[in-house]
């Protein structure tokens, strides 16, 4: 490859990189109908093998995608919103409970006085908020249904994604033949190895990680509700959610189970079954969960992974939220490549 044909290679790269910034909030849509086809993928080909075709394969992945979607939406929909409400209902409690019962321990232990606390003001002033909460997501959906715009535009998302995700998983197999046949033929043994190690560490990653995400949901939500905690779905969802950031789920979920504990109880002993829940998710997640269902390919340090989520979001919003952890897995193994090229190469070693 010429000096030309290089700086044209690396133009080429910034000119697709400043067109998908300009573009992310368009590609949102698209971004999540791939990053599906790909998840979707694997099982496609595995019913393609049982000499089902390739359409109507794809048929029966939508169709128990679909299932399992109306079913969660029927049965933890209304759960949610009942803990929820519940959780408004029972947050000024806590504040009562503060200043009687730990505001004087802590006086006593620091010496700090604790008459600042007014409940009944602070109780008025988050009533009133949650009431201008109220009448702001009032007048939020207000302008949504009077706005032609924005309802296209969530509709254009409703059946975008679907329509994307499934003509990209019927031609998945063509669409990755034919950019290999446009691949140089000098560098396509390189190139076909180097993204066949990508794939592997994309696909062990991102599937294996959302079987984490949902074990580890559901160890939370079981342990919380064993201990008697009256929100455990709801926190124990949003911790599963939210581990794929390292620590990140463990920290969410002990703190908002915490608060929720003590306004409920009021009490320490079940502090203590909150953290045997959690540190039980945290002994399962590194000793099972993440071996077994992960593996040790990724070797993404967590500072890394936590970089990388923020960097996504900070540059594409949203689209670069999702695809943040798939390119650092390939950032990832294209700058192992770099560094045993550079080892071999007579820079380093004269």
């Amino acid at each position: 490859m010429t000096d030309s044909q290089k700086w044209l290679l690396l133009g080429g790269l910034l000119a697709c990189g400043w067109l998908l910034y300009l573009l992310a909030p368009v590609l949102t849509p698209f971004g999540i109908g791939a990053l599906l086809a790909y998840l979707g993928d694997p099982l496609v080909d595995r019913l393609e093998a049982r000499r089902l075709s390739r359409t109507l394969g794809v048929v029966v992945v939508f169709t128990i995608i679909f299932l399992l979607l109306l079913i969660l939406l029927l049965i933890l929909v209304p759960m949610l919103e009942r803990q929820i409400a519940l959780f408004v209902q029972n947050l000024p409690q806590v504040l009562v409970w503060l200043q009687q019962q730990v505001m004087p321990h802590v006086t006593a232990i620091t010496g700090i006085e604790g008459e600042a606390l007014d409940a009944q003001a602070i109780k008025s002033a988050l009533f009133g908020h949650w009431q201008q909460l109220g009448g702001a997501l009032g007048h939020v959906l207000k302008t949504l249904s009077s706005s032609g715009q924005v309802v296209l535009g969530w509709l254009a998302w409703i059946v975008l994604v679907p329509v994307v995700s499934f003509y990209l998983l019927r031609d998945w197999d063509i669409m990755v033949a034919h950019l290999r046949d446009l691949l140089p033929r000098r560098h396509e043994a390189t190139v076909v190895k180097l993204l066949g190690e990508c794939d592997a560490v994309m696909a062990e990653f991102l599937r294996g990680q959302l079987l984490v995400m949902l074990a580890l949901a559901t160890i939370y939500t079981l342990g919380l509700w064993i201990a008697g905690l009256d929100l455990a779905l709801l926190i124990g969802l949003l911790a599963g959610l939210v581990s794929f950031v390292p620590y990140l789920g463990v920290i969410v979920g002990l703190v908002a189970a915490g608060i929720a504990v003590l306004m409920q109880y009021h009490d320490l002993l079940h502090l203590v079954y909150v953290l045997v829940v959690f540190g039980v998710g945290q002994a399962l997640e590194g000793m099972v969960l993440s071996p077994l269902l992960v593996g040790e390919r990724i070797g993404l340090h967590p500072v890394a992974v936590i970089f990388a989520v923020m960097a996504g979001g900070q540059l594409f919003g949203f689209l670069g939220v999702l695809l943040a952890l798939p390119a650092a897995a390939v950032i990832m193994v294209l700058l192992r490549h770099s560094r045993d090229r550079y080892l071999e190469s007579g820079f380093y070693t004269p």
